[in-house]
């Protein structure tokens, strides 16, 4: 029999990752399609992407550059930008929002340094990086006990493994509530527009972040998400047509923006614990 063993050298230099710091927001798979927005727009956290199939550019405000399989790109937080895909290669990507994390590529033979992003033409090695990019989006899908450990995990051994292969110089920024901002504006966006018909990808655009970001953030700063906040908006109008007006159920539904009379009967019943029939009569009689 024999046998390999190996020793792990603890004087051996790792360049470090901060995970009390850097946290995974979001990853998502994106394609090309006759649908694709390819406007300039920031997000409040890093993304990395990582071209699994096609040709295009990345697209700021000053230049475009171009973009291909195997290529892994880097664009910081609050860094206008777009992905501009080629017609004849659609462009096909694996995406990860990351805060706390600012990456500058020192390896000028093989990286595109700008203003705020980085390009690595992986020439070897990306097919490691895109494996643990799948195992993380397995991770995510199945929703295992710990997976949310394991999804952080993956993360440092993804952002270890691009320092290895292109020298970025990497730098951790604790989160100081970058997101305040754009949940404001999405806040106020809400208690503007609470009438219309709205859906979460409405709200994301608003504030040019991803929806998946977006819901986190609203959640840790107002403790709620976006849509329950709209609905919150809708409901505490319809207490007031209820209470002041003579419109039919059917009508208010309408006028706030619910998809249906049922929808906003029940909605009313969840948040305020009676049906809006019986909160009509009650208010006519002045209980509260």
């Amino acid at each position: 029999m024999s046998t390999n063993r190996y020793v792990l050298d603890s004087l051996a230099v790792t360049p470090p990752v901060d995970r009390s710091v850097t946290k995974l927001l979001y990853i998502s798979i994106a394609r090309y399609s006759a649908e694709w927005n390819s406007t300039l727009h920031t997000h409040p956290c890093a993304e990395v992407f990582f071209i699994t199939d096609g040709s295009g550019y990345l697209r700021t405000n000053e230049e475009a550059v171009p973009i291909g399989t195997n290529d892994v790109i880097i664009v910081n937080s609050n860094i206008e930008h777009t992905e501009v895909s080629s017609e004849d290669k659609p462009l096909e990507y694996i995406v990860m929002g990351v805060d706390g994390l600012e990456a500058v590529s020192s390896d000028v033979d093989s990286d595109e340094t700008g203003n705020g992003y980085s390009v690595v033409h992986f020439q070897t090695g990306g097919e490691q990086i895109l494996n643990h990019l799948r195992f993380l989006l397995t991770e995510i899908e199945n929703k295992q006990p710990g997976y949310n450990t394991v999804c952080q995990d993956i993360l440092e051994v993804v952002l270890l493994l691009l320092m290895r292969h292109s020298r970025f110089t990497v730098t951790f920024i604790p989160s100081v509530r970058k997101s305040s901002r754009e949940c404001a504006i999405v806040r106020r966006y809400i208690e503007n527009h609470f009438k219309e018909s709205l859906t979460l990808d409405d709200l994301a655009a608003v504030a040019h972040v991803s929806k998946y970001y977006l819901v986190h953030s609203f959640n840790r700063e107002y403790g709620t998400s976006p849509i329950n906040y709209l609905l919150s908006c809708r409901i505490q109008e319809s207490r007031y047509l209820l209470s002041k007006t003579e419109l039919p159920l059917s009508q208010i539904s309408g006028l706030l923006g619910f998809s249906s009379p049922s929808y906003f009967s029940q909605s009313f019943k969840r948040i305020q614990g009676i049906s809006p029939v019986e909160y009509r009569h009650r208010s006519k009689l002045g209980i509260e």
